[in-house]
């Protein structure tokens, strides 16, 4: 493999086609499609400043890098990339990508990530600002997350996440196939339209969670007092722990809590409206 080491480069496809290349300590200055139709790459220690840098990339490795606002639209088109210790600052990174082992990452611009990715293996992750992250993503797992962005994980499918903090609005949204385990989620409008989402030792805050849900299902969970008209038009099986402000027209299924403060059913709730709804024994 060549090293590369030292070294600045700018301009217009700087390191085109280049393969079983080891950048060290190299700065990619301003220009566009530094490394693009490379294949078996190492960069360690680098500075990337232009757009595009890494588009069509077969098999690379980034470590202990950075990337700068300018650094947009990094890595596009590329798979079988393992990344760690590695600061972003740079928007709408990973898109249509296969195959991504990410390890303690932080993203300071965290705007339109992992857009259309599968293979998604991620570990002590974090996303600040920023909207859409993952969406269109599947078979995704996460262990340590950290995230304030807008609209995290939108129609992803077959997704395992552990130990998150998520505060955001309008999550997991039209998701398929998602566990969530040991997690606080923090935002309005939790998981509507959601098919097969299950959550497992999850403290949930925020108004209207969990509706238009199919096939929910909740563990051991814990909700806020800010939690008011949940599960409408939902068909779930629900252990709560604690209680639960308001439940309003859920379709089917069970819920049981240890204490339920109010129950709406209207006229408007849907066939077959047979949900039992219980406070546990004490």
């Amino acid at each position: 493999m060549q090293t590369i080491k030292d070294k600045e480069f700018g301009g217009e496809r700087p390191l085109f086609g280049v393969h079983d290349v080891h950048l060290d300590n190299v700065t990619i200055r301003e220009g566009e499609s530094a490394i693009k139709k490379c294949s078996n790459i190492i960069a360690t220690g680098c500075r990337f400043e232009g757009n595009y840098p890494f588009w069509h990339v077969h098999g690379f490795t980034i470590r202990d890098c950075y990337f700068a606002v300018g650094g947009r639209s990094a890595l596009w088109y590329s798979d079988h990339l393992q990344m760690s210790g590695t600061v972003i600052d740079a928007p709408k990174m990973f898109r249509e990508m296969n195959d991504i082992d990410i390890e303690n990452v932080v993203m300071n611009d965290a705007d339109e990530v992992f857009w259309r990715c599968t293979r998604i293996n991620a570990r002590n992750l974090k996303l600040h600002g920023g909207t859409y992250p993952f969406m269109f993503s599947s078979d995704i797992y996460v262990d340590g997350l950290e995230s304030d962005s807008k609209y995290v994980f939108q129609y992803v499918k077959n997704v395992e996440i552990h130990n998150a903090k998520i505060t955001t609005k309008d999550a997991f949204w039209e998701v398929d196939n998602v566990t969530i385990y040991d997690s606080e989620l923090n935002g309005e409008y939790l998981g509507w339209h959601s098919r097969n989402l299950r959550l497992v030792n999850c403290h949930i805050s925020g108004e209207q969670p969990l509706c238009h849900a199919h096939d929910l299902v909740l563990e051991n969970c814990t909700f806020d007092a800010s939690c008011d008209r949940a599960f409408e038009y939902s068909t779930l099986q629900a252990d709560i722990r604690g209680a639960i402000t308001n439940i309003k027209n859920p379709t089917s299924g069970r819920i049981i809590a240890d204490r339920v403060g109010s129950v709406t059913i209207d006229g408007n709730i849907e066939a077959p409206a047979d949900c039992v709804i219980e406070q546990r024994e004490k």
